[in-house]
């Protein structure tokens, strides 16, 4: 009866420990398949949370910017209109990081003015909008060759210029030589045209009167050479200067002409076009280094869609212009052969190109 029992016992002993050695396991334990797939599964949400938690605090760190752009000119100017397509452009592509202060009308003071505040830095004024050649007078020479009297025949000639592969050069040279500005993007707003008190019909009648041009050394030279005296007076003072008789005449594109009433006190116009009224818009490189690298490059794209914008409004609107002026009875007087006007101003033109011959040869060949 004992050895039966032990026999029984035994039996069972083997057989459990037969199971064991077979790998056999209970239900309760998990797969080594289904424990990988649950640690894979867990440290994807890790790194996705992870990589969350990176990038929110990455775009709200993206500093907001405000920068403060002068413009002489009103905002229904060409000039301005352009002002402002830069402005939403910038606003539009940076989401709102990036304001643009518009201060238009001269409120920040001249041309001069300004640039005498944004090369003297401080960070009053960020961004200009600028004659093309306004950095003349500060040692800018390769803009010297924008202002000569009679280089672009026509809008086309200076937009080939203005897309160039000169262009950029141009436009950095105020860096390159230490001023402190960089110029973004070329732009135009007409050809421009002596405007006068008493009437005008020939280049003869101009002799001996007081021009207003700005205080630059070709604009002075072109009108000596039409035989008229330069005379300085602040834009701002121009519409005054005219009525009281400090001078008799000025020049400036026909849409500037108009926006300003200058036709109210020099309703004479004759169309000479000695200078395409080329621009560009500069900035401060004070500004230019604190913003980040995308936020320049928004800067930059938005340059190049003003530039096109100005480009598409420049013409229709000045001819629009142009139109309202002989409506409202101003003596519009044309200009049929140039020839006169530009053996005129021989003498300044040799001058101030002498230094860059190859250079300004260039740009007249890209007509």
């Amino acid at each position: 009866m004992k050895k039966r029992w032990l026999g029984a016992v035994l039996c069972a002993a083997m057989v459990t420990a037969s199971m064991a050695g077979c790998g056999l396991k209970t239900p309760d334990a998990p797969t080594t398949a289904a424990t990988e797939a649950a640690t894979t599964a867990a440290g994807a949400a890790d790194t996705k949370a992870e990589a969350e938690s990176t990038e929110a605090p990455a775009a709200a760190a993206e500093p907001e910017v405000t920068l403060v752009y002068a413009e002489v000119n009103p905002l229904d100017t060409i000039v301005g209109q352009t002002g402002t397509a830069f402005k939403e452009k910038v606003e539009e592509l940076s989401g709102g990081k990036i304001k643009v202060d518009m201060q238009a009308s001269g409120v920040l003071g001249s041309e001069n003015d300004v640039l005498d505040t944004m090369l003297g830095g401080g960070g009053t004024i960020d961004m200009s909008r600028i004659s093309a050649f306004a950095l003349t007078s500060y040692g800018a020479e390769k803009s010297v060759l924008l202002s000569i009297p009679y280089t672009f025949a026509n809008r086309d000639h200076f937009w080939n210029f203005a897309t160039s592969e000169l262009a950029p050069e141009f436009l950095m040279e105020p860096h390159d030589n230490g001023l402190g500005v960089r110029g973004l993007f070329y732009g135009e707003e007409g050809f421009r045209h002596f405007f006068t008190v008493d009437e005008v019909n020939t280049l003869e009648d101009l002799k001996g009167m007081k021009l207003r041009v700005s205080n630059d050394p070709i604009m002075n030279g072109m009108v000596k050479g039409l035989g008229a005296n330069a005379t300085v007076v602040s834009f701002n003072e121009l519409y005054s200067a005219l009525q009281t008789g400090v001078v008799d005449g000025a020049e400036q594109p026909i849409a500037n002409y108009k926006s300003n009433a200058f036709p109210e006190v020099a309703p004479n116009l004759i169309l000479d076009g000695h200078t395409l009224g080329a621009i560009q818009v500069v900035i401060t490189d004070e500004a230019w280094d604190k913003l980040t690298e995308e936020q320049q490059n928004i800067i930059m794209e938005a340059g190049k869609y003003a530039s096109e914008f100005n480009r598409t409004i420049s013409e229709e609107a000045e001819n629009k212009v142009l139109e309202e002026l002989r409506t409202e009875g101003v003596n519009v007087v044309d200009v049929p052969d140039i020839t006169p006007w530009q053996e005129a101003c021989k003498e300044i033109i040799e001058s101030s190109t002498a230094n860059n011959k190859e250079l300004y040869q260039q740009i007249l060949d890209m007509k």
